[in-house]
Parts: C-alpha cells; sequence; structure tokens
C-alpha cells in the first residue's frame, strides 16, 4: 500500500464560516481553500499544520454523509486520510488483506485528489480515506 504520510483530518461541523473563524482567529491557522463536492454533498475547508492538511467540512443536505455523521455522533472528527500512490490500486491491496470497503475504485474528492474510503467496521472503527493525486 505504501502510506507516505497523513494526508488530513477530517473534521465534520455544523457551520463552516463559525468553524473557520474558530481555527483562524483562536488557533491562528489560515484557511487556504473553500471547496463544495456536489456529489458528497458537502462544503469544505482546509488549513495547513505543518505538512498535514485539517479539512473541515459541513453537509450541504441533512442526507449527505456529513450530514447523517453529524445527526447521529455529532460535530467531531470524522475521518484520517492516508497518502498514498495510487488509491484504486491500495484500495484492492486493502480488499486482499480482508478490510470491507466503502469504495472499490477511487473517486474525485476535494483538491482534485483521487479518493477511496475504507469501512470503518474493519479499521478498528475509525473512517480511513486513502488519497492519490490525480494522474490525469
Amino acid at each position: 500500500m505504501n502510506i507516505s504520510h497523513i494526508e488530513h483530518l477530517g473534521i465534520a461541523v455544523d457551520n463552516l464560516e463559525e468553524s473557520i473563524a474558530y481555527y483562524e482567529k483562536v488557533l491562528g491557522l489560515t484557511c487556504y481553500s473553500i471547496e463544495e463536492v456536489v456529489d458528497q454533498k458537502v462544503k469544505t475547508a482546509f488549513f495547513m499544520v505543518g505538512s498535514t492538511k485539517i479539512e473541515l467540512l459541513e453537509s450541504t443536505s441533512p442526507d449527505g454523509p456529513i450530514g447523517k455523521f453529524i445527526a447521529k455522533k455529532g460535530q467531531g472528527i470524522h475521518h484520517i486520510a492516508f497518502a498514498v500512490e495510487n488509491a484504486t490500486k491500495a484500495l484492492q491491496v486493502a480488499e486482499e488483506r480482508g478490510v470491507q470497503l466503502i469504495d472499490k475504485v477511487s473517486r474525485k474528492g476535494a483538491e482534485g485528489l483521487d479518493i477511496g474510503f475504507l469501512h470503518p467496521k474493519s479499521t478498528l472503527g475509525v473512517l480511513t480515506e486513502l488519497c492519490s493525486k490525480s494522474k490525469q
């Protein structure tokens, strides 16, 4: 699988603007990008902390993945994302090793990355994302 680093930590939030204000005014970080991922029904904001990113995730619909997560568990850490060379190949390796997948092949995510998720039932309760730079 060859994980190179933690790509980002995803944090589900109720209100992106209020959350950005906290990260900027209290923690002193700078939001460098806000993006909507329409097919995932989410709006994201990114911050750099050293070489790792924090991704804030606000649902744009109650029936989206983040909306469902917040309804069930409230705001908080949603997932950890690891950088890999090829997300689709890493998903295949994970499946060969007995991991239950959410995604069989990678799909487009925020920042143009190819992403795929491992099911938390197979990852000690932690939703795990595998990310790679798009080959296009």
